[in-house]
């Protein structure tokens, strides 16, 4: 990327909010991933300035939050990353209705929801992301989902003009949005939720923490569940059954624990966890001739 550009970026961001040759190790929670060409934390009043920027500049720049439900190649990202986590990260409560922005993690919009007696939002406080994200890929567990809840969102478009998208037109279904098909960028997000029982919302939340633990492997680095749900079966029962729970291919395996997370022991590339993907994908189909559609977005180069 030209200096030129590099210093735009810095005069908008400020110097103590980019960073150059950025390894993504550091903000996914597989923690692989190599560097990105530009790292940047904006203010959320920077953000249509660095958007309007890149694209006069024809800059390649990608959103993200937690980096929870993201692969990144280990040749990295060329381009500009935009982490939204550090700083568009507000939270307003008035009355039934939650105004945060894209990058206020889950579990603390959930926890704040509780403390305002809000319910809606439980099935959500174990995941580790961001609002932004989860609207994103209608995310959901434990039978709630976002799109049960979201009323708007106010968005970038394509020429980085700001937008205010109902929940109805976000086309929102399971694990899937329109928003990357329109190229939105997400600002902020309104939640409609209802009047609960204090004690009753804490005690979801602490139930569902509680199988989380004792069903997933939350002890090693995971992108949560890899794959999408097949019409009518469970991935992790179809890897289980195909023979693949511990399955290894360098530092990536298949939990034994969860079958359908795919865990970094510890020395994993990204390009094991993809061969341990496709590898999964290609066995499942060969068993049982079901199509295994990952749930993670693959980022950079491989």
């Amino acid at each position: 990327m030209e200096q030129r550009v590099v210093e735009e970026l810095r005069q908008i961001v400020g110097i103590e909010n980019l960073w150059r040759g950025e390894p993504m190790s550091r903000h996914t929670t597989w923690k692989v991933g190599g560097a990105a060409d530009v790292y940047i934390t904006p203010r959320e009043e920077h953000l249509t300035a660095v958007v309007q920027l890149c694209r006069k500049r024809e800059i390649p720049f990608y959103m993200i939050g937690n980096g929870s439900n993201l692969l990144v190649g280990d040749k990295g990202i060329r381009g500009v990353v935009i982490d939204m986590s550090k700083h568009v990260d507000h939270l307003t409560v008035s009355g039934h209705r939650v105004v945060a922005g894209a990058g206020a993690l889950l579990s603390r919009v959930a926890n704040l929801a509780a403390d305002n007696r809000l319910t809606g939002l439980e099935f959500a406080s174990g995941i580790p992301g961001t609002v932004g994200g989860a609207v994103v890929m209608n995310a959901g567990a434990y039978g709630g989902e976002m799109k049960d809840i979201v009323r708007s969102v106010k968005v970038l478009d394509r020429e980085g003009n700001e937008l205010t998208v109902e929940a109805d037109d976000l086309q929102l279904g399971y694990r899937t949005s329109c928003i990357p098909e329109k190229g939105y960028l997400i600002r902020e997000v309104i939640l409609d939720m209802r009047f609960g029982n204090s004690e009753a919302i804490r005690e979801r939340m602490n139930e569902l923490r509680r199988q989380r633990a004792e069903k997933q492997p939350v002890e090693f680095p995971s992108a949560g569940s890899t794959f999408k749900r097949p019409e009518g079966e469970y991935a992790g029962k179809l890897i289980m059954e195909a023979g693949l729970a511990g399955h290894l291919i360098g530092g990536a395996q298949v939990s034994e624990k969860h079958c359908g997370f795919i865990v970094n022991r510890g020395a994993a590339t990204a390009a094991d966890i993809r061969a341990l993907i496709e590898y999964v994908q290609a066995e499942v189909e060969r068993q049982f001739s079901v199509t295994l559609e990952p749930e993670v977005r693959f980022l950079g180069e491989f």
